[in-house]
């Protein structure tokens, strides 16, 4: 089901019924501001397994997750001084950070070293979702298993039909990966580079 949602000014029953189909475990499609992501509400475990046999990707890697601004990062991860006044400089934007995560956050979302990759994505749409669902989002590549990438919400819906409950229409996004920078312990490390100025870790 392909739902067409504006991009400058989401509409609230739009919103609202993608939602909906969140909270009773359904997989989406929706726009970012680097790629489009297949995500599910965070807190739904099925849902979660679902998207792992998606992109028939290994358990032992946990998937990122979209959180809605700063204030919501804190209730799923440890935010120290530096991680918040860093992060509060970039988000929202196109990074993903690596923070120790807190207990709200399920099991199979942390790495072994109880890490979570976390993003506030500069689009309207994606967190007006996370807003209204009131828990955080998994947010992973619209992505087939063998790494092809789909830049087209009808490709997407096209490539995984029935799979996914609703894509979301959200018009063309940039199509690059976010730049991924750990802040665990309070020591920055660039993992990738990707849309967004790092230079302020390197130096």
């Amino acid at each position: 089901m392909l739902i067409e949602i504006n991009s400058q000014d989401p509409q609230q029953r739009l919103i609202q019924r993608v939602v909906d189909i969140l909270r009773s475990g359904g997989v989406i499609a929706y726009p970012t501001d680097t790629y489009y992501g297949i995500g599910c509400d965070i807190m739904n475990k099925k849902a979660i397994e679902k998207i792992y046999q998606l992109k028939q990707r290994d358990k032992k890697k946990p998937f990122s997750f979209i959180c809605s601004g700063l204030k919501n990062i804190s209730d799923y991860a440890k935010v120290s001084n530096y991680a918040y006044k860093t992060m509060r400089r970039l988000l929202p934007g196109p990074y993903t950070f690596i923070l120790e995560g807190s207990k709200r956050v399920p099991k199979m979302m942390l790495t072994r070293r109880k890490t979570a990759g976390i993003r506030v994505p500069d689009n309207t749409t994606c967190l007006g979702l996370v807003e209204s669902l009131g828990n955080p989002v998994i947010s992973t590549s619209a992505a087939s298993p063998d790494g092809t990438l789909f830049y087209e919400p009808s490709f997407i819906e096209d490539f995984f039909g029935s799979r996914l409950d609703a894509v979301i229409d959200g018009g063309p996004v940039p199509g690059q990966p976010s730049s991924v920078i750990s802040l665990t312990d309070d020591i920055p490390e660039v993992i990738r580079k990707g849309m967004g100025d790092v230079s302020i870790f390197e130096g």
